[in-house]
């Protein structure tokens, strides 16, 4: 059967910029869809500056929603499938997203739209004239569509959609249900987040004269702290440590329940390293504190040095702790920095001199063997 009707083809520069916006969507849907999570962290955020906090429980779904949807049109362009209900779907979804990011531009409501996840960063100016373009696009095919010959045979448009529509949505819920097959952030596998342009660190220290109450700053250390007639007449007040120069590779502080930073000597431990990261123990999973709880009791017994990181209160840890049997340090981060450590909750990350060796989601945690032979 001929493709396309001989007296009404399609013209060469309506499909260059068929198969160009069904890349574009295609593109776009699976670098979300390889982090469905973190799109949901985007979509509440703008679920809050809109208002709509009562959609926050469904923050996910409607995540899952438009990340399929987007693919769904995305291949049903690049396939020709569909075409007279993909026009307008595709363009009334562009229409409700350019008047989002329009707001979202002169506002500044959300620093990070997430339409192409972690995987590319753009401005929300950027995003806004990226959309005009593809809305502009679409709206020739929304003239132009019963112009040309879409209709192929239905059978085989039914395949098309179903088949890679279904096999997109489990890669979909595998990386929901897993860590994502490909991680954008700072804190991946592999990478050194070891800091950088130590010897730009500098540490003040302030003493007072005994006698006359006058107070001096000197950078250490260069202060007569070897003059032990100066040592007999000047006493320390303060410390302090200008690290403005300093260069980090991640931006997490970690912190004890009297505030002290803790941030450089667990995550740049020389030795091996177990993060435990639950951004809320109270939404954490029943199974996943279930398990982390053996693997702590394991590391214990092993004394490898193995924390926890959470933004729950006081109160939640302290209970949490005592349900799930568990013996660890615990200090406090902020949730989103622990979201953008890994997408689980509870996780676990291993370390080792400031360098991500694995990182597990709950469902995948480490057996006591795996653990072993990581840190031979």
């Amino acid at each position: 059967m001929s493709m396309y009707n001989n007296k009404n083809r399609e013209p060469t520069w309506i499909s260059v910029l068929r198969i160009f916006i069904g890349l574009v969507f295609i593109f776009s849907s699976t670098v979300k869809g390889i982090d469905p999570v973190g799109t949901s962290y985007r979509v509440e955020d703008y679920l809050v500056v809109l208002g709509w906090q009562g959609l926050m429980p469904y923050a996910l779904t409607i995540s899952f929603f438009v990340i399929i949807s987007e693919f769904i049109l995305g291949i049903a362009f690049l396939f020709k499938a569909f075409m007279k209900i993909a026009i307008p779907g595709m363009f009334v979804m562009m229409a409700f997203f350019t008047v989002i990011t329009y707001f979202d531009a002169v506002n500044n409501w959300v620093p990070d739209c997430g339409c192409f996840g972690d995987a590319i960063k753009l401005t929300n100016w950027h995003t806004f004239y990226k959309n005009i373009v593809l809305i502009l696009l679409n709206f020739i095919f929304l003239i132009k569509y019963n112009s040309f010959p879409w209709k192929r045979n239905s059978m085989r448009q039914w395949i098309i959609v179903l088949l890679l529509g279904g096999l997109f949505s489990g890669f979909v819920f595998h990386n929901y249900n897993h860590l994502p097959v490909i991680d954008f952030r700072n804190w991946k596998e592999g990478r050194s987040l070891k800091t950088t342009s130590e010897s730009r660190e500098k540490v003040y220290v302030t003493y007072r004269n005994k006698k006359t109450g006058e107070t001096k700053e000197y950078l250490s250390p260069d202060y007569p702290w070897k003059d032990s007639v100066w040592m007999s007449q000047w006493e320390f007040v303060d410390q302090r440590i200008d690290d403005s120069q300093v260069v980090k590779k991640y931006d997490l502080a970690i912190e004890d329940s009297l505030g002290n930073d803790w941030s450089k000597k667990i995550v740049e431990n020389p030795s091996y390293q177990f993060i435990a990261v639950s951004y809320y123990l109270s939404d954490a999973s029943d199974k996943g504190m279930e398990k982390l709880s053996k693997i702590v009791q394991f590391l214990n017994k092993k004394k490898i040095p193995v924390v926890l990181l959470t933004a729950s209160e006081t109160n939640a840890i302290h209970k949490a702790l005592i349900k799930w049997h568990m013996d660890l340090p615990t200090y406090f981060a902020d949730d989103i920095q622990l979201k953008a450590i890994i997408r689980s909750n509870p996780g676990l990350v291993l370390m080792h001199d400031g360098t991500v060796i694995k990182k597990w989601h709950y469902h995948d945690f480490p057996s006591k063997k795996e653990i072993n032979k990581l840190i031979q």
